[in-house]
């Protein structure tokens, strides 16, 4: 398919190549919403990820406006941009360079990077290391991640990137399926060789082909779609990662599109394909579970972004091929393929995210998994939504100060579905909102850069789960009719005081100060302690005061 793509396009092709920046960079996503807030850059913030060119072009472009900029943000600019040497076609060297300057070879050993430069091949290849200890009268977590990242871009048009990163966890988990918790989700593998804790291993890699308006890209990666300060409603991007064919445009400024057909992974057991490979080995096997996504955003005036996409999950059938056409609206294409029976489970979702007055960014993004205009107006009757609304304010009334702030509530049986294989969910871990359906949201931050590189802040949020209703569509009461919150079973208050400093510009160290009180309810017959311990580790049980400290190379 790239390549019947490479020879529709070539006619139109100028130098353009496609490296995504992955999302757990949240520094550099910070960045550039602050900038783009400011007035500097102009940016689409409800699709993520970013590509690394992208990412470069609007760096220095914030530079050309270096007179509405604080010295300390301009100087974090400079020192963010060194990351994207090859993306800018600049050759910084650090103090520890090992190969005579000039060279197509460069080796560094502060920061750790091999790169190789020639006029058709360029390459960066970085170790990477994190770490990050937990502490609190509960007990103690270690996290360590290490691995290998590289990419390259070949010619003018082609790209490739991998990543490879194995992730520990001491004692327990702090990041399963059902935890109300903003980590990336893993695969874990629990108590292996009798250690306490879980390990996974993460590998995202792709190729791209790009064009002058667009892309065209097969890889194994995360989406993040929805504006927001404390986790996306729309793709939270918390997921582990998954193969996807995505295909982006931008023809023109006013209008770009983004669409991606993604293979999941059920964890459902297709019991006619499973079988004994001998006798007492069970060869288990998953049914084939897909999403398809698009979002349309359409940009009227300066600074201002609305989007509307929508999606469907499938499964019980090889790639259909109605999904693979990327301008779909996949319900109506579902009508079609599953008359007489069972639909497939469709979503629509809608952002608005505006920057018109400079120093505010004002957004709101609406998840709609199910949608009546019935129940508009029945307060007996709800549709299965999520709605987040949010703002931030950057650089007033101080400079390289930003107060964020953003309240979100989901509708029960939002993200859900009554078919095991059609949830809004891979390797079990929910696509949307990490406090899933029934839950509400207020998140309050302030951030302070007192020198270039740091960034010291001070958060507050209160986070509610309700009720727990089946998704039964013969019980005694409609699914539609469930209330909104009746009653509490799960509810986190935290206070956040963090600090990050960036040494170089791919190594970090953090630290932060939590004191949080999490705790569950005595609610439809069931005890307390069984919503506390399904949706929280057992290290933040309780009023608990908790010291984070780490370090982490590479973003």
């Amino acid at each position: 398919m790239l390549l019947a793509a490479n020879l529709l396009i070539s006619p139109f092709a100028g130098k353009a190549q496609e490296v995504p920046q992955h999302i757990s960079g949240r520094h550099i996503y910070q960045l550039l919403d602050e900038l783009a807030t400011l007035g500097s850059i102009e940016l689409n913030s409800a699709v993520k990820p970013y590509s690394r060119q992208f990412i470069a072009g609007r760096l220095t472009d914030a530079l050309k406006d270096s007179t509405r900029l604080s010295p300390a943000l301009l100087k974090e600019i400079r020192l963010a941009l060194k990351d994207y040497s090859l993306e800018t076609g600049t050759a910084p060297r650090s103090g520890l360079n090992l190969v005579k300057k000039g060279k197509p070879a460069q080796l560094s050993l502060l920061p750790p990077e091999f790169t190789w430069r020639d006029s058709l091949f360029r390459v960066s290849l970085k170790p990477v290391y994190g770490i990050c200890y937990f502490t609190n009268a509960n007990g103690n977590v270690r996290h360590t991640h290490g691995g290998l990242e590289a990419h390259a871009y070949i010619g003018r048009q082609w790209s490739i990137w991998a990543s490879l990163r194995d992730n520990y966890q001491t004692n327990e988990v702090l990041d399963r399926p059902g935890y109300f918790t903003l980590g990336e989700g893993g695969n874990y593998k629990i108590g292996v060789q009798g250690r306490a804790g879980g390990d996974y291993s993460e590998m995202r890699a792709g190729i791209a082909w790009a064009w002058k308006w667009g892309s065209l890209s097969f890889s194994k990666d995360q989406n993040e779609w929805g504006d927001h300060a404390h986790g996306a409603n729309i793709l939270s991007g918390r997921t582990p990662s998954y193969a996807m064919l995505k295909l982006r445009l931008d023809p023109v400024k006013w209008f770009s599109f983004t669409y991606f057909h993604g293979w999941l992974v059920s964890e459902v057991i297709d019991s006619a394909r499973s079988y004994y490979s001998e006798p007492g080995r069970y060869r288990a096997v998953y049914r084939d579970k897909y999403i398809a996504a698009n979002m349309f955003t359409f940009r009227p005036l300066k600074g201002l972004s609305l989007s509307a996409g929508n999606s469907v999950v499938y499964s019980d059938s090889r790639v259909q091929p109605a999904y693979l056409i990327p301008f779909m609206f996949f319900k109506s294409v579902d009508h079609t393929l599953s008359h007489g029976i069972d639909n497939q489970n469709s979503q629509m979702f809608f952002n608005i995210s505006s920057r018109q007055i400079r120093h505010l960014h004002l957004y709101a993004s609406l998840f709609v998994d199910e949608f009546s205009i019935s129940r508009v107006g029945d307060p007996d009757r709800t549709n299965f939504t999520g709605f987040k609304a949010g703002l931030s304010l950057s650089g007033w009334p101080l400079s390289n100060l930003t107060l964020r702030g953003e309240h979100t509530f989901t509708n029960p049986i939002t993200y859900r579905h009554r078919v095991e294989t059609l949830t809004f969910e891979t390797n079990r871990y929910n696509l949307g909102h990490y406090l899933r359906d029934n839950s509400r949201e207020t998140y309050l931050s302030l951030s302070y850069r007192p020198m270039a590189g740091m960034m010291a802040s001070v958060s507050w949020f209160m986070a509610e789960h309700g009720n727990d209703y089946r998704y039964d569509l013969d019980g005694s009461i409609p699914v539609d009719e469930y209330p909104f919150m009746e009653s509490v079973t799960w509810r986190n208050t935290s206070i956040g005081f963090d600090l990050r400093y960036m040494l170089w510009n791919n190594i970090s160290a953090f630290a932060g100060l939590t004191l949080s009180d999490i705790r569950g309810y005595d609610t439809d017959e069931l005890p307390a302690q069984h919503y506390l311990n399904r949706y929280t580790p057992a290290l933040f049980h309780g009023k608990q005061t908790t010291l984070e400290i780490g370090m982490q190379m590479g973003l």
